[in-house]
């Protein structure tokens, strides 16, 4: 009976020192993502939450980094246009925070981001053989206006009004025609922004990870 009872007591001592043990160590590794986040050094922030969180699952603190690392990471994923990777980061941070509006927000900009991209990309031939031909305009503007330059010099040595009134409905006819290219333009800007409104709207240091002490 005594010994049945020493070996009870001796199980709950043990098993109350590994619970401290466990909670030092997640303790630990929460410091550690919280000095790597604090540097911007998201890679080893999560990998250091995520390393608490392997220990303990419902830890509030490692729950909350990790999902505010994978918010900054899928911020900066998205200002690169990397959409894909931005929605899986912030898939990790829904997991973990599932009532951050900051998170739905993001996520919201991201997949309208994506759409219009989409968009974009499948209109990109229609884009481009109206852009290949706004630009084939602006150079003929610059033939036309070298041209009224060249009667301008002519004149200074003919002095013959001639020059002149060709240099002026040479010009007229300039002003026609970036009026008409400007028109253009504003339809192509239009076009461009009525296609996107049907879609809807440095290195850091590394934070040690060494043992825990």
């Amino acid at each position: 009976m005594i010994r049945l009872l020493s070996l009870f007591f001796s199980f709950a001592l043990l098993s109350s020192c590994s619970g401290g043990i466990r909670d030092y160590v997640v303790t630990q590794r929460n410091v550690q993502g919280d000095r790597a986040f604090a540097r911007n050094n998201f890679k080893d922030a999560a990998l250091a939450y995520r390393l608490a969180l392997d220990l303990d699952s419902n830890d509030q603190h490692a729950r909350s980094g990790l999902a505010s690392v994978q918010t900054q990471i899928a911020a900066s994923d998205f200002r690169a246009s990397r959409f894909d990777d931005a929605l899986d980061a912030l898939t990790i941070a829904a997991k973990y925070d599932p009532q951050s509006v900051r998170v739905a927000q993001l996520k919201s900009a991201v997949e309208q981001a994506q759409l219009k991209q989409a968009i974009v990309i499948s209109n990109y031939p229609a884009y481009r053989e109206t852009g290949l031909q706004l630009r084939r305009s602006f150079a003929a503007l610059r033939k036309m206006d070298s041209s009224i330059l060249l009667l301008l010099q002519e004149f200074d040595y003919t002095y013959d009004a001639n020059e002149l009134s060709d240099a002026i409905r040479q010009t007229s006819m300039l002003d026609q025609e970036v009026g008409r290219i400007s028109a253009r333009l504003a339809a192509y800007r239009q076009q461009v922004e009525g296609s996107a409104q049907k879609g809807g709207a440095s290195l850091a240091p590394a934070a040690s990870l060494l043992p825990l002490p």
